[in-house]
């Protein structure tokens, strides 16, 4: 399953631009990765400028709301605003997993997570690895009886 940009603005109201349905492959925090079809979260002042996400594949930004949106974006970038841009991450990783809903495919296309803020990765106790979570999707149903099909 690959996350949106329709799926995003279920979670952040506060947004400007399109609001296709634009498909996102990559959710990194760094700007200086490539990301094909992205979406570039600054998580610090190390992660780089919007224009370099952009010019590697960034097709979104989650923004801090709190600071001004460099005046080169394009009017129909998709933006979503937050608070708290480490929350932001929590919650984009949530919706993902409840989309998910165990629907497992060796096949499937689903959205990478290139999140290499330390400090955020040890604050949650959540893993970005999409094969790990799938897996813990996996066992939780096997735990429960369920079964697909």
């Amino acid at each position: 399953m690959l996350l949106s940009v329709k799926q995003l603005g279920e979670i952040f109201l506060d947004r400007q631009g399109v609001k296709d349905e634009i498909w996102i492959h990559t959710v990194c925090d760094q700007a200086s990765v490539l990301q094909s079809r992205g979406l570039f979260i600054p998580l610090s002042e190390a992660s780089g400028e919007l224009s370099e996400a952009i010019a590697n594949g960034a097709v979104a930004v989650i923004w801090d709301k709190n600071k001004p949106l460099p005046p080169y974006t394009p009017n129909h970038f998709p933006v979503f605003y937050t608070s708290h841009l480490d929350i932001a991450v929590s919650e984009i990783l949530k919706h993902y997993i409840e989309k998910l809903n165990g629907d497992i495919d060796k096949n499937m296309s689903i959205t990478n997570f290139k999140i290499s803020e330390k400090k955020l990765l040890k604050k949650n106790k959540q893993t970005y690895d999409i094969a790990v979570m799938l897996n813990v999707i996996s066992s939780k149903q096997e735990n429960n009886g369920e079964r697909r099909g």
